[in-house]
């Protein structure tokens, strides 16, 4: 009877385990899905961001390079039209950000680092483990009841 009772137990503890390895695949596969559409959803707020201030910025561009320009025109200074020259490659980088492919090249060039450059993505002082993190709160615990006596 008491091997009866132990393989049922046994076959019970079985489909448990696989219930529990199964429930967490699941809430791990929901975690990734969750942190991939907050990514999503901050990179879509990221190129709102930049088209919005591509607006006013182009409105500040084009009434600079206007104002610049009716000026070296009506004085005969072209000098006047030197500040349009940086005005120019920071609205060209607005536009790219915007509406161009800057992200994609960004992507590329991170894939890139994360293949070829690894070394440089390492934390100081490794990854953080438990025993570290545990040791830590320990630390902070043990201090702040110390300072609460």
């Amino acid at each position: 009877m008491g091997f009866l009772l132990s393989k049922s137990m046994d076959a019970n503890f079985k489909k448990q385990q696989e219930f529990m390895l199964h429930n967490s695949r699941l809430q791990m596969e929901r975690q990734i899905l969750m942190q991939n559409q907050m990514r999503e959803r901050q990179i879509a707020m990221q190129i709102a961001w930049s088209r919005e201030f591509l607006k006013y910025f182009g409105t500040f561009f084009i009434m600079t390079t206007v104002g610049l320009s009716a000026g070296a025109v009506k004085r005969k200074k072209p000098v006047l039209l030197a500040p349009v020259v940086p005005l120019i490659f920071i609205f060209a980088y607005q536009m790219d950000s915007a509406y161009g492919t800057l992200m994609y090249r960004m992507r590329g060039e991170a894939e890139s680092i994360m293949m070829s450059e690894h070394d440089r993505l390492d934390l100081p002082n490794g990854t953080p483990t438990f025993d570290s993190i545990e040791k830590a709160r320990r630390a902070k615990s043990s201090l702040t009841s110390f300072l609460e006596k």
